[in-house]
């Protein structure tokens, strides 16, 4: 029996949460592992019970959407609002972190962040995971496809 392999397993569960965004810009999804375990998930979109860009359109000010929350973002923001600790966790983006989610994810102890595509890679965001021995690693996402029936009533 051959296995998914867990980078991949990780990986596609964050390309599974991007499927929830209501960005019409770029779809993300974020996981969060800790110990073989996740822990969080999350995806872009905007605050709970908000208006959505999917139906209202993007807030855009200086070329970014305001009304969305990233990915990254979401899952941290999970963790801390049920008390879960993010110390030496890693997170699993479908895209590179901007630089405001690379300094959250710093700040939130997570030490391994692994994404499957370049988005605009912020040199600045490249230094400041170096500077904090935050191992960053591509894994290109495979697109595992499930073999699974739909039953129709």
């Amino acid at each position: 029996m051959n296995r998914i392999e867990w980078n991949q397993y990780y990986m596609a569960q964050s390309h599974l949460l991007a499927l929830r965004s209501t960005c019409t810009r770029l779809a993300v999804g974020a996981t969060i592992v800790r110990d073989k375990r996740i822990i969080a998930g999350g995806y872009n979109g905007s605050i709970a019970g908000g208006v959505h860009c999917s139906d209202e359109g993007c807030y855009v000010i200086d070329n970014h959407c305001v009304r969305t929350i990233h990915a990254e973002m979401n899952a941290i923001i999970q963790c801390a609002k049920f008390g879960v600790p993010t110390e030496s966790a890693e997170i699993y983006v479908t895209h590179f972190p901007c630089l405001q989610c690379c300094k959250a994810i710093i700040q939130s102890g997570i030490k391994t962040v692994y994404y499957a595509a370049s988005y605009k890679n912020h040199p600045y965001a490249v230094e400041l995971f170096e500077q904090a021995n935050v191992k960053v690693e591509q894994v290109e996402f495979e697109g595992i496809v499930l073999n699974t029936t739909v039953n129709e009533k």
